[in-house]
This record gives C-alpha cells, structure tokens and sequence, in this order.
C-alpha cells in the first residue's frame, strides 16, 4: 500500500527539505509520494513537522500513522499542543546534528582549556606573558545529559584525553565516562567539573538546574557551555556568579527568551558568549535520511525510534 508524506514547516524551510526527499524517496525504493503543498489531511500518513508551521489540531488527519518532528527539542510542543494519544510523535535524532552538536562543544572546550581569550587579549594589548595550559588529561570536563548530543560529545572529548565526568538522570554505562545520576551525582558531578557542558533536555525536573546552589558548588574559575535549553539555568544566579569570579566565562546557544532582548544582561558582558541558537541546526540532507528510516520501521511494522514520553517531558 502507497503511504504518503506532508511537510509541515516554515515555508522558507520547505524547499530544501522538499528537493532532498523528492531525490531521496526513490533512492528509499519505499512504496512512498510525497503529497503537493496544502494537501487534503485526510491523505496524510506522515506528517514531517515542526510546531512553526501553524499546524496545532491534527483533527482532520484521520490516517495520520506518525508525526516526525524536525527538531530535537520538543518542550514548546508539549506546552502548546496536543496531538492524539495513538499517534507517535519523534523527536529529531540524525547523524548531522549529532556531529555538528559534538563539533560546537569540543571548540568551545578546548577554547577555555587552552584559554585561547588570555592570548587574543594579549595579542590585543601587545602583551608578552608566557602561559602553558595544562594538558587534556589534567582536565576533567562534565557533561550533564547523556543522551543522543552528550554521549557522542563525550565521545569526542574523550579522545582527545580529557577526564568525563558525565550526569544523566537515570544510571548510565559509556566507555571512558565517569557516569553519575540522581541529586547525589549531580553535586559531585558539578563539584569537579572544571568545564561543563549543558545539553539536558527542559523538564519540570531540569529546569533552573543551574540555580545558585549549583554554581557555588563548581570550582572557582571554572566555564560553562549551554546548548541544551534556556531555562536550565538561572539567568541571575550565573550573572551573579560571573561578576564575583566563581565562574570565569561561560558560552551560551539557548536563552528564556529568543532572540535575546537586547537589554539582557548577557550581551555585552565580557564573560559572556552569546551565540544565536546555532550550535547544531537539522540538516535536510542527513535529516531526512532518518525520517525515511522511521518510515521504513513503520511501514515494516517496527516501533518508530525516539518517541516523546509525554511525562518524561522528551
């Protein structure tokens, strides 16, 4: 039987992501088309989504088997809609972002290992002061959240030497990484981590994880790097902890509000990073290679992979 496919997203997006699938469906050899733009919902069987493009009643789509979400973020979903309890609905894991997700936090890492800023600032002040960074292996970096993005980020940092110290909420087992979990784990996670990468999905559980409490307990002088989400920290708490020392620097992809006001406390700061939600973006062509193979599970009556657990919240 002949299954079909809407893409559902901004329409400035659609078209890159339409030219990938119209080459890749037939490479797929999947009894599959790829529907017109507007088609009748009752026609769809997979609906490639995000929350952007205006699509929040999936009434009228009454052969809809799955909804694939082009984004691995999917709390602003469970905030705003509410899609029926029968149909699946994925997040986005696929090899492009992974890598690119890894890339970001291994530059921004090995920036505050070697302290690349103190010789761009010497550079800049014609300033001859020898320094030497310690090597990888005199370094621990922790990584809260272990999933898809943190285990393949640990990954990267491992082979380059550095101790991993890795958190996660439930027990863990990854090569060359000190897995911890549980509040106890959390504390002595953060309690070593001289480098912390943030890539935790935003759950009632997660959120302000990064609160004052948290930060006093890292080493003086340590930095942080965000890509998970904005809220995992405590704006307040960590503008505090950067103007008294504690925290030397920190580098920041994700905000509470986006794009970021331009009255926050964030921008101009000069220990402050601010990138503008890029670290790792979906990428049609790796992207919908991992749609169609959701597809191909589903069309050959396997579960679909990375289904949002509505009350883990991811």
């Amino acid at each position: 039987m002949t299954r079909t496919i809407q893409l559902a997203m901004e329409p400035e997006d659609a078209p890159a992501w339409r030219a990938v699938l119209e080459r890749q469906v037939p490479e797929s050899q999947l009894d599959l088309v790829l529907l017109p733009e507007d088609p009748d919902p009752a026609e769809v069987d997979y609906l490639v989504y995000n929350i952007d493009s205006g699509i929040s009643d999936f009434t009228p789509f009454t052969r809809l088997r799955a909804i694939l979400n082009t984004w691995a973020g999917v709390e602003a979903v469970l905030k705003t809609i509410d899609w029926p309890a029968h149909i699946p609905f994925t997040r986005m894991v696929e090899p492009g972002m992974t890598q690119g997700m890894a890339e970001y936090f291994t530059g921004h890492v090995m920036r505050y290992h070697l302290d690349i800023d103190r010789f761009v600032s010497d550079s800049a002040a014609a300033r001859w002061q020898k320094w030497s960074p310690p090597l990888t292996s005199m370094r621990t970096v922790g990584i809260l959240g272990l999933g898809e993005l943190g285990t393949a980020t640990a990954a990267l940092l491992n082979g380059l030497g550095f101790n991993i110290v890795g958190w996660s909420r439930s027990p863990k087992d990854l090569p060359g990484v000190r897995c911890m979990h549980g509040p106890d784990g959390l504390e002595k996670t953060l309690e070593v981590s001289e480098i912390l990468v943030v890539i935790l999905p935003l759950t009632p559980g997660t959120e302000n994880i990064l609160n004052a409490d948290a930060l006093n307990r890292m080493p003086k002088g340590a930095c942080i790097v965000n890509a998970g989400r904005g809220p995992l920290i405590n704006d307040d708490a960590l503008l505090m902890a950067l103007a008294d020392g504690h925290i030397r620097h920190a580098t920041l992809d994700v905000f509470r509000e986006e794009p970021l006001p331009q009255n926050h406390g964030f921008w101009r700061n000069p220990n402050v990073t601010v990138t503008p939600h890029i670290a790792s973006i979906t990428r049609p062509e790796t992207a919908c290679t991992a749609i169609l193979e959701q597809i191909a599970r589903d069309m050959d009556g396997k579960p679909l992979l990375h289904v949002v657990d509505r009350e883990r919240g991811y």
